[in-house]
């Protein structure tokens, strides 16, 4: 087979994974005419905007949690299990994947029980998810397996979602996701997202490499040393191979990872005076919502590169918004 067949046939596949209906697809695309009037100009930009995506607050993770979740009921499950911090919104999305599918969900937090539940944490609690806390990051995947471990001992049958659900799994939801993007009519010559588990830049990365597409796919790091996601985001390209055929191996070895983490600031979740900056305008000229966990410091590393020439002035530039703006509420 030539390499256009090879991609094809991974495509074929991938739209043929079976996903649990979560999201209403696909999610808009809106030009940032203000904010690039504010910017003086220069490339074409455009929001992806998965944070309006309607189901349980939306965002990057229902893309994922379909697939995840409908492999889950596939083998028999009765409880989700996933792990993440206090306000993770990929917990309370996993949570309200739990509730529209009558699953159980149990929820490893790494952190003190709020006295006040706010944000994600309050609706994680109307979901009825159980929450148990931990007392630091690593302590979380132990905590799940035990969790898993005792209710297999009950006789039940969880399914533990890694953090992110950031599988090779989860990750084609976002190579369907380019195939969307195109089908609106948006070919972009350069993606921004935020990035952490590395879930949704792997199904870009593998999606526009599967489409021929020489778009330039920037993750903005919310924590981890770019070498750390860059290694994880080969890993589940890698893991797609035994879904999607034997070609994603080249994908996973070849392609670009571009990975910046240079707008991370004081760590995890911290504003920078460049995200606290990128949000205002963001609401002040486009009334779009950034949160300054994830969005915000991607939003703060497009602008910084739309403002310094780094990004060519004739380009399209896709923000994919990748939601968490529940956390303005926390």
């Amino acid at each position: 087979m030539t390499t256009s067949d090879l991609s094809s046939d991974a495509l074929e596949r991938a739209r043929a994974v079976p996903a649990v209906s979560l999201a209403t697809l696909p999610s808009p695309v809106e030009e940032l005419v203000r904010l690039r009037s504010t910017l003086r100009g220069g490339p074409r930009l455009i929001a992806k905007r998965d944070d309006a995506i309607p189901f349980g607050f939306g965002g990057n993770k229902v893309r994922k949690l379909g697939i995840v979740a409908a492999k889950a009921i596939a083998d028999g499950a009765d409880a989700l299990i996933t792990i993440g911090g206090i306000q993770s919104n990929h917990a309370r999305a996993t949570a309200a994947t739990a509730a529209r599918l009558g699953l159980e969900c149990y929820l490893i937090a790494n952190g003190t029980k709020p006295e006040r539940l706010t944000a994600n944490a309050l609706l994680d609690s109307l979901l009825g998810a159980k929450v148990e806390y931990v007392a630091s990051r690593t302590d979380r995947v132990p905590a799940m397996e035990r969790k898993a471990e005792e209710l297999r001992r009950a006789g039940r049958k969880p399914v533990m979602v890694p953090l992110g659900a950031s599988t090779p799994d989860g990750a084609i939801g976002f190579v369907r996701a380019v195939g969307e993007l195109l089908d609106q009519g948006v070919r972009p010559d350069v993606i921004v997202h935020a990035t952490s588990s590395g879930g949704t830049q792997a199904g870009l990365v593998a999606g526009c490499a599967l489409h021929g597409l020489p778009t330039r796919v920037i993750g903005v790091s919310a924590d981890d040393p770019a070498a750390d996601v860059e290694r994880q985001v080969r890993s589940i390209i890698a893991g797609m191979t035994g879904i999607l055929g034997p070609w994603l191996a080249d994908v996973a070895r070849d392609a670009a990872v571009e990975v910046d983490d240079t707008f991370v600031g004081g760590g995890y979740g911290v504003p920078t005076p460049a995200s606290t900056e990128a949000q205002q305008l963001a609401a002040r000229t486009e009334a779009l919502f950034v949160d300054h966990t994830y969005t915000a410091k991607a939003l703060a590393a497009l602008i910084a590169r739309v403002r310094d020439g780094r990004i060519a002035k004739d380009a399209t530039v896709v923000f994919w918004h990748t939601g968490g703006q529940v956390g303005l509420f926390a």
